[in-house]
């Protein structure tokens, strides 16, 4: 593995009944990765493999050139946002977050702190005893951030967590994670259909198709070769 790299799939093979995936490349710390293609082409399984929710058949997930094979998915060094925010509607959104520092939510009075800077970071100050029911799909997408941001975990993966928000919130969502990243030095990997997310806030495209996930790029280059397989997902509309 280069000295810089800090996440490789070394020859990974992912599989589930007829679909197969490979995946074998690297990125360096703190890059923004942009996973784009068809779907059902196997985006969202690949960020649930590094994840840990489903083994692959062969190859290797290293961080920092460990195995994560042995390590389950709470102990894996990621953060995972899903398109469902995953928030339970029981809690408060303040004990939502808490979560992610305490299962059994007997926060210190520094960790209950932490939850209200986290919330204050995301511009939810003062929402934090409201229930997600309450929220626009705008703040739960922004409670489901705080979350992570409480995690701190080097490693955030996104898979079209605000898929469902109109386009001048997603932009907004967007560039808040552009920021925390930024913040946190944390390496992303984002799931998206849009070029236009891809170009806003990463360095780097893969293009998920036809059983590949083929090496990253820069975002201009690929969308620019536009290569058939993207072409043909794209059409002559989108550039």
């Amino acid at each position: 593995m280069r000295g810089d790299a800090v996440l490789q799939l070394d020859h990974l093979v992912i599989a589930q009944d007829a679909f197969r995936l490979s995946a074998d490349w690297q990125v360096p710390a703190g890059a923004r990765v942009a996973l784009i293609g068809p779907s059902g082409a196997g985006k969202s399984t690949l960020l649930a493999a590094i994840a840990g929710f489903l083994a692959p058949v062969s190859g290797r997930i290293l961080w920092q050139g460990r195995d994560l094979a042995p390590l389950p998915p709470g102990a894996r060094p990621l953060s995972v946002l899903f398109q469902d925010q995953n928030l339970f509607p029981h809690l408060t959104v303040a004990q939502n977050l808490g979560l992610g520092l305490r299962p059994d939510l007997r926060l210190s009075p520094d960790e209950r702190a932490r939850v209200a800077a986290a919330l204050e970071r995301v511009g939810l100050d003062g929402l934090g005893a409201r229930r997600p029911a309450e929220l626009s799909g705008g703040q739960m997408a922004r409670a489901a951030l705080a979350r992570v941001l409480l995690r701190a975990r080097p490693l955030l993966l996104l898979d079209e967590p605000f898929a469902a928000l109109g386009p001048a919130l997603k932009a907004d969502m967007l560039a808040l994670v552009a920021e925390v990243a930024a913040r946190t030095g944390a390496t992303l990997l984002m799931v998206t259909h849009d070029p236009t997310d891809a170009r806003a806030i990463c360095d780097l495209a893969v293009l998920v198709a036809e059983g590949r996930a083929e090496p990253p790029r820069p975002p201009t280059a690929l969308f620019a070769e536009r290569p058939p397989a993207l072409a043909d997902y794209l059409g002559p509309a989108m550039q």
